[in-house]
């Protein structure tokens, strides 16, 4: 096969992490190492890492091998760990190869010495925050259940002291589902130019570790407390997106929006989640162990080790197209006639365990929310793409004179 580009998200302290989100999908993966106790990747494991993603994004013509630190909490590691990233990626990168690294952190660890250094090594850091105060410590507390909103507004002083670009993720769950224009509003007061939403939905009574399908139709499955209702998530996207049209289109970058004006102009997914297929967006755990993707750290889809097998032998394998194919392949009928398909592709099949209309399995939860969506900001979405195509920069309400 055809070297493809591919990103990888790494967890060099796998899922350990200094406070305890409630919804956190990750922390259940020491049950993977049962006899683990560092949950540090070693130097040997770290350089080959390295190294190894360099010549695979060569191989592939990327434009920069790209590295993204996530966890767990990565800052546990100490700002020397990654002091050590950066020398092994000046050992190991070509002159001409442009570097780019990508923190995600709660922030919480962040002092001078980490804000120097991400600073003086151009890092882009991603800040975990859900809201203003009451509904940021909803659900993100510590180990102790104490609320941590005071310290991410420590770090993120730190960040902005220290000239670190930075941007936000925050999630959206019963919590803050309903606050959606409070929510942006607070994020954007806050300097935030970048803005990830990040739906959580999670299951109850699935079948744990053994195994993850992609169309579970368990009639144990649950819905947990903390997840966000479809219409709930779709009036959110709605009511942050009128604000953002209203004031900051072209100021204020919301990914959801971009990567859905970039479809209804007719370009693909820049996000696997709306892609027609997916499987370019993998993860690796701290000893090595690479998976099909983030969202499937399970034993039936780790795809091997990188210090037995080369990543190359695995990013481009004739299973891990398979597994990137298999999400076109599993629409069901609903979603292959539905008119929104071009901007939706059935969504991310984590979330395939609703059923369609006709009672098919596998149709995925989120399907309301982006329809709702759609509707109403698909002619502002069409608008915009308009303008893209034509040469123009995207904006927001129509001035009188323009030609749609």
């Amino acid at each position: 096969m055809t070297p493809l580009p591919f990103s990888i998200m790494t967890k060099p302290i796998g899922p350990r992490c200094n406070i305890d989100c409630k919804y956190c999908y990750y922390l259940e993966k020491e049950k993977l190492y049962p006899s683990e106790k560092k949950f540090r990747m070693s130097d040997e494991v770290l350089e080959r890492y390295i190294e190894q993603t360099i010549a695979a994004a060569l191989e592939a013509k990327m434009p920069e091998a790209h590295f993204a630190w996530q966890g767990g909490e990565p800052t546990m590691l100490g700002v020397d760990y990654f002091r050590k990233i950066v020398t092994f990626q000046k050992k190991h990168a070509p002159s001409d190869m442009p570097v780019s690294n990508a923190l995600q952190t709660n922030g919480m660890l962040l002092d001078d010495a980490w804000g120097t250094f991400l600073a003086e090594n151009g890092f882009l850091v991603g800040l975990s925050i859900d809201g203003p105060k009451p509904v940021h410590d909803k659900y993100r507390v510590d180990r102790a259940g104490r609320p941590t909103f005071d310290a991410v507004m420590r770090g993120l002083e730190i960040l902005k002291a220290n000239g670190v670009q930075h941007n936000a993720l925050t999630t959206v769950h019963r919590a803050n589902s309903a606050k959606g224009k409070e929510v942006y509003r607070f994020l954007k007061n806050l300097g935030f130019d970048h803005i990830q939403f990040i739906p959580i939905v999670e299951r109850t009574g699935t079948s744990g570790l053994a195994s993850a399908p992609q169309v579970d139709m368990d009639p144990t499955n649950k819905i947990s407390a903390w997840s966000v209702a479809p219409r709930a998530y779709g009036k959110f996207l709605c009511d942050v997106f009128d604000a953002w049209y209203k004031a900051d289109v072209g100021r204020v970058s919301v990914q959801f929006f971009d990567v859905q004006l970039g479809l209804w102009a007719g370009h693909p997914s820049s996000l696997c989640v709306f892609a027609e297929t997916c499987g370019n967006s993998l993860a690796l755990e701290h000893d090595g162990s690479l998976y099909a993707c983030d969202h499937y750290v399970y034993p039936d889809y780790k795809l091997g080790n990188i210090t037995q097998t080369p990543m190359k032998d695995m990013l481009w394998s004739d299973r891990q197209v398979e597994f990137g194919t298999d999400k076109q392949a599993t629409l069901t009928a609903q979603c292959r006639a539905c008119e929104f398909r071009f901007a939706c592709n059935g969504g991310c099949p984590k979330h395939r365990f609703a059923k369609a209309k006709d009672g098919e399995a596998g149709h995925n939860y989120f399907c309301e929310s982006y329809t709702a969506f759609f509707r109403h900001a698909g002619d502002r979405l069409q608008k915009m793409a308009w303008q893209l195509n034509n040469g123009m920069p995207p904006t927001g309400p129509a001035a009188k004179g323009d030609i749609l």
